[in-house]
């Protein structure tokens, strides 16, 4: 079973990477997500995707497992909407006879509200970096700076090369999801963070031993810096910035997206902004603050 499995996880990527487009950063999700299945199935010595049986069993054994994590809908979805892409290729590719899926409930909602910070504590988190001598500040507050200004997917800020940041124009070319492009405005603070990273850059590349000279963002080695380094180099901030908060690269998207729509920006361009293929994934930003609903009240009522 293990390695049957193996070889169909494998031709999936493959699939989803011809036939869809998929980026690396989602099919290492699928990978990820594939991998644990597989590790929970070697639980079950009689587990077999022939089976349908047995495999609809196993199915429904895991998805009992992973309810019992506690985890955020949010994770449980992804996880199980990574099996379910898995076994409709199967049954299409006549691997098995029916989608195990088919029989289980569908996933619960993330209803939780997007976290997000107040302007103030953007100011604070980008003032603690601001002020630091820390070799990497300069890249890392300039990172912020460009999270904040353009709402970028954090995958997408690591991957942006040199020649897709427009300094004189203040724009940015972005590739995301699906390999769709688009095009962002970046605000002066940005800008002049971002100039003043780059022209220091030469001596952060000298420091490596092999230079990455078409990134944006580096390592302290001199080479693209992954997202999972961007999340670490991001935690090194927020005590010094006295957040009482869980602060990860995609609050400053949530952030970029609340600050537009509290100031009166349009659903529908806050959507193009974002990447996002439908408009129903922007109105989860449609919440919000509970100053904002009392200022509009105040200004709209008339017995307000």
């Amino acid at each position: 079973m293990r390695a049957e499995l193996e070889l169909e996880v494998r031709r999936f990527l493959l699939a989803l990477r011809a036939d869809r487009g998929a980026s690396p950063h989602t099919l290492r999700a699928y990978k990820t997500d594939l991998a644990e299945f597989a590790r929970f199935l070697r639980k079950d010595p009689g587990a077999d995707l022939g089976n349908f049986r047995r495999c609809r069993l196993a199915v429904r054994e895991y998805w009992v497992s992973l309810s019992r994590r506690k985890l955020r809908p949010a994770s449980l979805n992804r996880k199980l909407a990574s099996l379910r892409s898995f076994f409709k290729y199967l049954t299409f590719e006549g691997k098995i006879e029916a989608n195990p899926f088919v029989y289980l409930p569908p996933p619960k909602k993330d209803r939780s509200l997007p976290r997000f910070l107040t302007e103030k504590e953007v100011e604070a988190f980008i003032g603690t970096i601001s002020r630091s001598v820390h070799p990497l500040a300069l890249r890392d507050r300039s990172l912020v700076e460009f999270l904040y200004a353009s709402g970028l997917r954090i995958q997408e800020a690591v991957d942006l090369n040199v020649e897709d940041v427009d300094l004189w124009n203040g724009t940015a070319r972005v590739f995301g999801k699906g390999g769709r492009e688009r095009v962002v405005p970046v605000g002066e603070p940005c800008l002049k963070a971002l100039e003043l990273y780059l022209e220091g850059r030469p001596r952060a590349e000298r420091l490596g031993s092999a230079g990455s000279g078409r990134a944006v963002f580096l390592n302290f080695r001199g080479k693209r810096i992954t997202a999972a380094g961007a999340r670490k180099a991001l935690e090194r901030w927020v005590r010094g910035a006295a957040l009482d908060k869980r602060v990860t690269p995609h609050v400053f998207r949530h952030t970029f997206a609340t600050h537009l729509l509290n100031r009166g920006c349009d659903l529908r361009t806050v959507q193009e902004m974002l990447g996002h293929k439908s408009l129903i994934s922007t109105q989860i930003y449609t919440h919000t603050s509970v100053e904002q609903l009392k200022r509009v009240y105040d200004a709209a009522h008339p017995r307000a």
